[in-house]
């Protein structure tokens, strides 16, 4: 699974022909969620309320390059990294 994007040690990703609705995995430590690129809601797993706070803002900045970044995945053509929060 490709790494798109890393800030605040939270480390942003997207599987190649993934599964819809469009989405990423977000990890920090041991945790996981699924966020919705559409809505920014978590669709399965959990973060940190302070990590997830972080993940949505990085993500509002950056939904139409995660939405272009879904459909390359789904194409399986090489993915470009997104800039992390400053």
């Amino acid at each position: 699974m490709p790494e798109i994007s890393r800030f605040y040690g939270i480390i942003i990703k997207m599987y190649f022909n993934d599964h819809t609705p469009p989405h990423f995995h977000a990890f920090y430590g041991d945790h996981e969620a699924l966020i919705n690129i559409a809505t920014l809601a978590v669709i399965a797993g959990k973060l940190p309320p302070r990590a997830l706070g972080l993940v949505t803002e990085w993500a509002a900045l950056h939904q139409d390059e995660l939405l272009a970044t879904w459909e390359r995945a789904r194409k399986a053509e090489p993915l470009v990294k997104i800039a992390p929060l400053p």
